[in-house]
């Protein structure tokens, strides 16, 4: 069993994360993620976004800039 394992890890090792590339990835597959919400909205989603510090907000944009760049995120 523990080598059936290993087989099929190494068979798929593309999809985990390595030193050079921060995200796996599998090719051939897409997601669409569909975002519904009927109105009215909850009261949770209602709510205004609280502001990030400078330092968080710089942070967070290189974060989804690497995601970008990586095309895992996309305008």
């Amino acid at each position: 069993m523990k080598e059936k394992l290993i087989d099929l890890l190494f068979k798929y090792k593309n999809a985990f994360e390595i030193d050079k590339e921060p995200l796996g990835s599998i090719i051939g597959h897409v997601v669409d993620i569909i975002l519904n919400v009927e109105k009215p909205y909850p009261p949770l989603l209602r709510r205004p976004a609280y502001p990030a510090s400078p330092r968080a907000r710089e942070a967070l944009e290189v974060h989804i800039k690497e995601l970008m760049d990586l095309g895992v995120l996309r305008k």
